[in-house]
């Protein structure tokens, strides 16, 4: 292999340079890296990587017998870039840089920037192209463009790829592809009625118990399920089905290991140097350093990555809490104030604004999601108000408080009927997504299932009950994988979920269950247009604690198309149970507990509205009402 002569290539420029150390090239990835070249008509490989504290970088791989030696880079000066052009070297090579620190010990690290990864255990990058891709999904995304998905419906199915299904093979340990995966499950969820699925554990991690939250390549998809342009067709595939891609992206912090991003040039450089700001004690895991403009640089142009070349629709960013507060898992003397003296990080705050304003400002449409468990305010504000910009926040204290209520023996309920109300007191003051995440069914929370109390078909009857509930609450959706079967056993990354228990009756009519939930909240607006408006929702009842009942309306734009919600969250039958409603008409179920989602040619149970006064109304309508008892109204 020919060795690279000793002058620059000028692929990266001063205004490369100048930008990047600025923090605004947002497309520094196409600089930074590996990239098919041609240089001086010669085709090849050219390498460059951001280095500043090195002594010497030099370019490794199996084309040089991972000689450090062989093919020594050119420091190209501030900000610290050293680049390399290998004549002749293709697609598919293994590689790494031999940084030579400048106590004069050499580190042998993985790509910051690389577009695809080994498959582990094997640590090395791989040399790869992505501009051969021909993508066919121009109708979902320039439909995108058009979309405020704050009045959109979103209904969520969160998976683990590596998790949802196992294929009886040895090779990958039955991990199904990318390409697999588009088609069996673009199928499902299609037939169940979600808009998007999330995806876990995309970008490139080393260990499987993870869950990709710990991550090394930042800018290759796992190597798990394949190839880059795999997963281009996946997400290409899922948009041809009308089924929207979400990530979960992880900039809060990454792991220490030897090849990854830790002490990269033999000193903190993407991280904090100081310790109390620059690892998660409990954790164990390196926090980035939110104010040097390189490294936000490398955040932001790797979220636009995802969005812009694999045409994802949006990100959910995790644990942003730990990257808001200074003291977040840290006990005193293991932190540093900010200069105020507060707990607040205002370089990670800056970093927020600067990047959801940069990306919902580039990709209109795309979503940026935040999971962030505490008040803080005006996550979903905009940033030029003082908010953080971002699209949508996670409900957790919706999601806590549910549960608790949940996993209640019925006769406590009416202790704690608040738990189910409390929500809507501050249900407008963010763009919610109500959560029930891979998080609430692992470390021996017990599956969702299974956190129900009561014997057998009690447990499923008060989870349809609860299902509902958060069917017509304020707010976008989101079931994480199993939830929608009621899987029995906690999650667990190593087997596929238990799909033969779709078999047995009562897991089947649960799935048919959340179908016909999910397809109503897609059928009527009355469900998401207003979720962030005091219209569309008013209580009917949010006081009948005794009986533990609760009843709501949701409204849209048009006034058309009204949603009665009646939920019974007791075992016992109220055979002349009446409701108040809010005019007269005609109230036809389309959903009750015992049937499920009434089709279109099916016989409905239609009900005129009385002038008889209940629950504040001045109508109202009877029914026999069963234990766990659950009903969806259409009024118009």
């Amino acid at each position: 292999m020919p060795k690279a002569k000793k002058h620059e290539t000028g692929f990266i420029t001063e205004t490369d340079r100048y930008l990047f150390g600025n923090g605004t090239h947002y497309e520094i990835y196409d600089k930074l890296g590996a990239h098919p070249k041609e240089l001086k008509k010669q085709k090849g490989m050219y390498f460059a990587v951001w280095a500043p504290h090195a002594a010497a970088v030099s370019l490794v791989g199996d084309f040089n017998h991972w000689d450090p030696e062989a093919n020594p880079m050119l420091y190209l000066g501030e900000p610290g870039f050293y680049e390399i052009f290998i004549p002749n070297l293709g697609c598919g090579a293994l590689y790494k840089y031999a940084i030579t620190t400048k106590t004069g010990k050499i580190l042998y690290k993985a790509d910051p920037f690389a577009f695809q990864s080994e498959y582990r255990p094997g640590t090395a990058s791989i040399t790869t192209d992505l501009s051969h891709f021909v993508w066919s999904d121009a109708a979902w995304m320039e439909k995108r463009k058009k979309k405020n998905m704050p009045k959109e419906a979103l209904s969520i199915y969160e998976v683990h790829i590596g998790s949802w299904k196992k294929q009886n093979r040895e090779e990958k340990d039955g991990f199904y592809t990318y390409k697999e995966a588009a088609h069996e499950l673009a199928a499902y969820v299609k037939d169940m009625g979600y808009t998007h699925v999330e995806l876990m554990g995309i970008a490139e991690h080393p260990f499987d118990g993870s869950w990709g939250y710990q991550v090394t390549g930042y800018f290759a998809p796992t190597s798990r399920y394949g190839t880059p342009q795999d997963f281009m067709y996946f997400v290409n595939y899922m948009h041809k089905k009308g089924i929207g891609v979400i990530l979960d992206w992880v900039p809060a912090h990454f792991p220490k290991d030897a090849h990854g991003l830790a002490d990269f040039d033999g000193e903190a450089l993407f991280e904090y140097a100081d310790p109390r700001k620059g690892e998660h004690p409990d954790w164990g895991t390196k926090v980035f350093d939110y104010g040097k403009y390189e490294v936000s640089d490398f955040l932001i142009s790797n979220a636009l990555y995802w969005i812009e070349r694999y045409h994802v629709d949006g990100l959910r960013v995790d644990a942003v809490a730990s990257m808001l507060y200074l003291d977040y898992g840290r006990q005193n003397g293991q932190w540093v104030p900010n200069q105020y003296g507060g707990n607040q990080n205002l370089e990670a705050i800056e970093f927020f604004k600067h990047l959801n304003s940069v990306l919902t400002g580039r990709t209109p449409g795309a979503m940026m999601i935040a999971e962030e468990s505490t008040a803080w305010p005006k996550v979903t504000g905009k940033p030029e108000e003082g908010g953080l910009g971002f699209t949508f926040k996670w409900n957790m204290g919706w999601m806590h408080d549910f549960l608790e209520y949940m996993k209640l023996d019925p006769y406590f309920r009416k202790f704690n009927h608040n738990k189910m109300t409390f929500g809507m007191t501050y249900a407008t003051s963010e763009n919610y997504i109500l959560t029930l995440s891979h998080d609430e069914v692992v470390h021996l929370k017990c599956s969702m299932i299974n956190k129900m109390p009561g014997l057998y078909d009690d447990k499923f009857a008060n989870l349809k009950a609860g299902y509902t509930f958060m069917m017509g609450h304020p707010g976008k959706k989101l079931l994480f994988m199993g939830q929608d079967f009621a899987q029995l056993h906690e999650w667990d990354e190593k087997v596929g979920l238990d799909w033969h228990l779709c078999g047995e009756e009562k897991h089947r009519d649960m799935q048919e269950y959340v179908k016909g939930l999910l397809h109503i909240y897609k059928s009527y607006p009355a469900l998401y247009s207003l979720d962030n408006d005091w219209n569309g929702f008013s209580w009917i009842n949010a006081n009948d604690g005794d009986r533990s009942i609760f009843s709501f309306v949701r409204r849209d734009e048009t006034g058309k198309k009204n949603l009665l919600f009646v939920c019974n969250f007791t075992p016992v039958e109220r055979l002349d149970y009446r409701v108040g409603v809010p005019k007269k008409g005609s109230y036809t179920r389309i959903l009750d507990n015992e049937h499920g989602m009434y089709g279109l040619r099916e016989k409905k149970l239609v009900l005129r509205a009385s002038k008889s006064e209940c629950d504040g109304q001045a109508y109202s309508i009877a029914y026999p009402l069963p234990a766990y008892g659950t009903a969806i109204f259409r009024f118009n």
